[in-house]
């Protein structure tokens, strides 16, 4: 267990845009490309049409939360940018809801290792 990598850059943002794939749920959108280094990156974005920035920093730790409980399935050497969509009612997302959406991106995206039985 170590530290979640960030991107920070809006030019690793605009790179993963444009060149990566994506896969969108109603709750959230992964945009991803392979990277050439041994770890995985994530970015989270949300729009300010969430509302205010207690609103927006909420969905942000929930999704941060959401990814580190998926941190040790997820396959190393990938850009990750979440970007949340506004749901209808905003007050019924909730981390179940969020982690759900994500484990679902990532499995649709082949990023998450598949368990062996």
């Amino acid at each position: 267990m170590g530290r979640i990598h960030r991107l920070k850059k809006n030019v690793e943002f605009q790179r993963i845009y444009r060149k990566g794939s994506y896969i969108a749920t109603k709750t959230l959108v992964a945009y991803i490309k392979p990277n050439n280094l041994k770890e995985t990156r994530i970015g989270v974005t949300v729009s300010k049409k969430y509302g205010k920035s207690v609103k927006r920093n909420r969905i942000r730790r929930l999704i941060t939360e959401s990814y580190r409980l998926l941190r040790d399935k997820v396959k190393p050497g990938y850009d990750i940018v979440f970007v949340a969509r506004k749901p209808d009612t905003y007050e019924n997302t909730g981390l179940s809801t969020i982690h759900a959406a994500m484990s679902y991106v990532l499995d649709k995206l082949n990023v998450l290792e598949k368990e062996l039985k």
